[in-house]
């Protein structure tokens, strides 16, 4: 017998350490060939390691939450063979689950962990347990709540766990966070760091100013319910946020300063001509900003479908990488948790975002009269580096103007 080391795969030009997220095996397990190791998230993706070799687990190079270098070691596997021996190292995955992007930190040296003891020889060795079937959204949930996947019966296709799942389990008392003196203490790691990462990098770097403007949107809601009263059936319902993003993309076509991202180390602003709008998502693993690529092309019922879509992909953990970066300006709502106003983060290195409350109906003086009217908030925050005041506040009105005339939407 002899050990097989694996080593941190280079998974891409300029990645110098990755985190690890998660070990799908643990010392003494029996592996095999192509079978996946762990998980580990770059700044832009999260990658599945397969192993190339079979073997017993007889270490592990670090613990999940550690940021890990380039080439330090991430596990040693005992081989069955020597003749294996001269495997080479691991090929990394992608897998379909990606983070939003964040600044690298510095690379940091692995600590490889203790050796754990191995089973005599001759021992009977044990199949490595069938790993529960889970979406990654799933998998960090459980890890958060410190739950083991393997124990939950899952309700789902094929057995696959959901979060409903998890959600009964917690009910039933299972093992949560450790908790003492009525505390619970939740490690930070994978989609949830790169998410805080990023809030924090915006934050440091990007002066941000806000500007509120209210919306009278009654006869944008009623051409919403005109136009699925007459096509519903068979072209799909609208949503007001489709309206919204029309609204964002057209005004852009006279501030183009909003449509860009700022290089502040270069000192560089890039105005796009194509409009590629992040759309903020609440997903169970965190805030994720899936984006619709030439927004300017889409018309209500496109705008409606794709931000459905790339949504449910989202939260499903299956969202590629290319569906989450590359925004040019992003849309934030709550829906009908939208509030009254908000000062949204700006989805770095953008320099703006439109930030959408919620519609209420209430008493507004219009031609000298009080007339109930749909209104709503619009709450936006820019880099006030690059973007001025006043174009910030003239870009807001420009919305404004499209939604409250909303046939002006389709006037080119």
């Amino acid at each position: 017998m002899s050990l097989h080391t694996i080593t941190m795969p280079d998974l891409g030009e300029g990645i110098a350490e990755v985190e690890l997220v998660e070990w799908r095996v643990k010392p003494g397990d029996t592996v095999a060939e192509d079978q996946i190791l762990c998980d580990v998230m770059t700044d832009k993706a999260a990658v599945e390691v397969p192993s190339p070799v079979a073997g017993r687990v007889a270490e592990l190079g670090g613990e999940i939450g550690q940021m890990m270098a380039v080439g330090s070691v991430l596990i040693r596997i005992e081989l069955e063979s020597d003749a294996a021996s001269s495997a080479p190292d691991a090929a990394p995955r992608p897998t379909p689950d990606s983070a939003p992007k964040s600044a690298s930190a510095p690379a940091l040296a692995a600590v490889p962990a203790l050796a754990a003891p191995l089973p005599a020889a001759g021992a009977p060795r044990m199949p490595a347990a069938p790993r529960a079937l889970a979406s990654p959204a799933v998998r960090q949930r459980a890890s958060a709540m410190q739950i083991d996947l393997a124990s939950v019966r899952g309700s789902g296709p094929d057995g696959r766990v959901l979060h409903a799942d998890l959600d009964a389990v917690q009910s039933a008392g299972a093992r949560g966070p450790a908790a003492t003196g009525g505390t619970r203490e939740i490690r930070v790691i994978g989609l949830r760091r790169a998410i805080a990462q990023k809030m924090q990098d915006s934050k440091r770097h990007i002066p941000h100013f806000t500007y509120v403007e209210e919306v009278d949107v009654t006869e944008m809601v009623a051409l919403r319910d005109e136009l699925n009263r007459q096509h519903a059936a068979t072209l799909g319902e609208l949503s007001p946020l489709a309206f919204v993003i029309r609204a964002v993309v057209r005004a852009v076509a006279a501030f183009p300063q909003v449509n860009a991202r700022f290089d502040d180390a270069a000192g560089v602003l890039t105005l796009y001509d194509a409009v590629h709008l992040g759309v903020a998502t609440q997903t169970d693993g965190g805030l994720m900003v899936p984006v619709l690529r030439q927004a300017q092309t889409l018309d209500l019922w496109a705008c409606t479908a794709a931000v459905a879509r790339r949504a449910v992909a989202a939260r499903a953990g299956k969202a590629l990488r290319d569906e989450l970066t590359g925004s040019t300006i992003t849309i934030t709502s709550l829906g009908k948790l939208g509030g009254i106003a908000s000062t949204p983060v700006i989805n770095y290195p953008e320099v703006a975002i439109v930030g959408v409350n919620r519609i209420v109906a209430r008493p507004v003086v219009r031609d000298g009269t009080v007339q109930v009217r749909q209104m709503m908030n619009l709450s936006s925050s820019f880099d006030h580096r690059v973007v001025d005041g006043s174009v910030a506040a003239a870009y807001i009105q420009r919305v404004r103007q499209l939604l409250e005339h909303p046939a002006t939407l389709f006037v080119e």
